[in-house]
């Protein structure tokens, strides 16, 4: 939904900006055929016939004014840079407008990215408290086997002293009392045994779990402290549109 959203608003800039391009292009164009003057009217001068007795020169010749014989002329050459300045001044006017328009979509824009992260941050978030919650779990269950099999290597321990062994066989009734004291010793020595090994793998996993417990703890405060960054950002810039301007 996010994508769709993002290629409408990036097809919609590209309509507009060709819209302000072909507009820019007929408003030049009209300003060139504007700027194409018609012709003067080319004005033959007669040479003036002299008085007769008069001092003149006969091929003397007055100069016929031509101010008065192209109005039309003189009133297109004043009115063309009020025209001109008319289309420049609808050019830049279409011009702000296509801006403004640029902007607000660019503030869209920004807006839903920043929502797109928001909940990108809450998912996260999530998945982190979860993580973090099931490593407790297993540490508390690690911890409890921890426990069982430290309470199985003391008993383990206190066997195997010599006087609780030879009470263990005491009741046996074998003629083998030595024979017997070693198996009986070899047995809890290799209880024992399996019992370190249990304890070591147990100890280990715990460690590793200890390691990723703070990890995930750490990315859940992250995000939190990202997240209530978030808010306050978004609370700043919606008072100033909440409070209304002081004349």
């Amino acid at each position: 939904m996010q994508s769709r959203s993002i290629r409408y608003i990036a097809l919609l800039l590209a309509v507009l900006i060709g819209v302000s391009v072909c507009s820019i292009e007929t408003d030049a164009q009209r300003r060139r055929k504007r700027r194409v003057h018609r012709a003067r009217r080319s004005v033959v001068t007669n040479p003036a016939i002299a008085a007769p007795g008069s001092e003149q020169d006969s091929s003397s010749e007055r100069i016929i004014s031509t101010a008065d014989e192209n109005p039309a002329d003189t009133n297109e050459t004043g009115t063309q840079p009020k025209k001109k300045k008319s289309g420049e001044a609808n050019m830049q006017q279409t011009i702000d407008a296509l801006s403004n328009q640029v902007n607000r979509l660019n503030d869209k824009l920004s807006q839903m990215q920043e929502n797109e992260r928001s909940l990108i941050d809450m998912e996260r978030l999530t998945r982190a408290e979860q993580r973090a919650e099931s490593i407790r779990a297993q540490m508390l269950d690690t911890e409890s086997k921890l426990a069982d099999l430290q309470a199985r290597m003391d008993q383990v321990d206190y066997s195997l002293k010599p006087e609780n062994i030879d009470r263990s066989i005491a009741g046996y009734g074998t003629v083998h009392p030595e024979e017997a004291r070693d198996s009986r010793r070899r047995q809890l020595e290799n209880e024992k045994a399996r019992l370190q090994a249990q304890i070591t793998l147990l100890e280990n996993s715990r460690t590793r779990l200890q390691a990723s417990l703070s990890t995930a703890e750490a990315e859940v405060d992250l995000l939190r402290r990202r997240m209530d960054q978030q808010q306050l950002n978004n609370a700043s810039r919606a008072e100033p549109s909440a409070t209304p301007d002081k004349p």
